[in-house]
């Protein structure tokens, strides 16, 4: 299937508005994986990080961040949703929670090479769930990237058992003679994917695994318009050179 050349790169797939009041901040230290320190308005606040990756080149002390306000009856105060990242002259988003309404919105329109008729979320396969299954028939597993290395977009930035088991399921739907894909939605602003190995060769071997067996590869990116509050897409993300899907 051909990518869809036609579809807008300032599609908006995403209103951050609508996720309650917003406001910006600084960010100080990450005591755990899930719980940030920042400081708002000249007071030290909590916010809860959806993202469990590393993020070692982003949560750095002092980075400018985009934050949405907790419920009271919340453990942290906010959550983290960008960060501003001047090296590269970008917004960043981190807040994972926010990945499946983009790829939704963005198979929708067409990322895929054709405008499905449905896109069910949540597909149980196997021991595992997928991300989608469009129009009954093309199973979809998604991941986002938010770490360059070598000017390269890559997966994962710490270790993924999970990420690994749902390329295995892929692997078997083709053998089932399924359709499968793996789709990556690209948070910075790179020229191409590759799996991250010296982080997680396992996962590297599998996914060019899954290449070899069939298993399909689409990439796209997303930008911030920090002003709007919005996220559009920003073109393709193909696979780099040095990834065999032959």
């Amino acid at each position: 299937m051909p990518h869809n050349e036609t579809m807008s790169e300032s599609l908006n797939l995403f209103d951050l508005n609508k996720l309650g009041e917003l406001a910006f901040g600084e960010f100080i230290s990450r005591p755990n994986r899930f719980v940030g320190e920042i400081l708002l308005n000249g007071h030290l606040a909590t916010c809860h990080i959806a993202d469990t990756g590393r993020l070692k080149e982003i949560l750095t002390t002092g980075r400018r961040i985009l934050v949405a306000k907790n419920q009271p009856r919340l453990k942290t105060d906010y959550r983290l949703i960008a960060c501003e990242m001047r090296e590269t002259d970008e917004w960043v988003l981190i807040n994972t929670a926010i990945h499946t309404h983009i790829a939704r919105t963005v198979i929708r329109n067409g990322v895929l090479g054709f405008i499905p008729e449905t896109v069910q979320p949540e597909v149980k396969v196997g021991n595992s769930r997928l991300d989608f299954l469009v129009d009954k028939h093309l199973y979809i597993e998604l991941k986002g990237t938010n770490l360059i290395l070598d000017s390269q977009c890559r997966f994962p930035d710490a270790p993924t058992t999970r990420g690994r088991r749902h390329l295995e399921e892929l692997i078997q739907l083709k053998k089932d003679g399924k359709n499968a894909m793996i789709l990556i939605l690209g948070l910075r602003h790179c020229p191409c994917f590759v799996p991250n190995r010296n982080m997680d060769p396992a996962f590297a071997d599998t996914f060019e695994k899954a290449l070899k067996s069939g298993v399909q590869y689409r990439g796209f990116r997303v930008k911030i318009d920090i002003v709007a509050k919005h996220i559009l897409l920003n073109g393709n993300l193909p696979l780099c050179r040095e990834v065999s899907h032959e």
